[in-house]
């Protein structure tokens, strides 16, 4: 019995980022068997539509499938990193532009009195997990972006957040 589970462990963790899936090959009714059902579809570019697998708040991130309009697998990309956090402007990025971008949040907040809708996403990074806030105006502009340390992992002594407001 312990073996059985080794491997159905194993397993799970050998579909996280669709290892196994392959470009060109794979259709996306494979891609959803291997990484589980996906959280959100999305229409890509020249009919492609993507797939968003969140694997937060452990995981390392957010995982994209991009599907051609064949139904074939392009692509599976790690979305939640720092080049595309940059990519996300106060003032200009909306609410459906960051989810083409980082994809789903991990938590969405609201906060009435400020007129903000803050969306959290969660990245496991060496050497400490981070958290990525962005601020919505009821307009569904992108109004502040705060990249940093996770507030929620405790930190031995002072000084060791680190992060950049955009």
């Amino acid at each position: 019995m312990k073996s059985l589970a080794l491997a159905l462990l194993l397993a799970g963790c050998a579909s996280y980022s669709g290892n196994g899936l392959v470009p060109g090959q794979s259709s996306a009714a494979e891609v959803e068997a291997v990484m589980g059902p996906a959280a959100d579809k999305r229409p890509g570019p020249n009919g492609e539509t993507v797939l968003w697998f969140p694997r937060m708040p452990y995981g390392d991130g957010t995982y994209a499938a991009r599907v051609g309009a064949d139904g074939r697998l392009i692509a599976i990309e790690q979305r939640l990193t720092e080049e595309n956090i940059a990519m996300l402007e106060r003032g200009k990025t909306t609410a459906d532009q960051v989810r083409d971008v980082v994809g789903p949040p991990y938590r969405v907040d609201q906060f009435p009195r400020m007129e903000r809708e803050i969306w959290t996403y969660k990245m496991q990074v060496f050497p400490f997990p981070k958290a990525l806030f962005v601020q919505l105006s009821p307009d569904h502009v992108v109004r502040e972006v705060y990249f940093m340390d996770d507030p929620e992992i405790p930190r031995l002594g002072a000084g060791h957040r680190t992060g950049f407001r955009r």
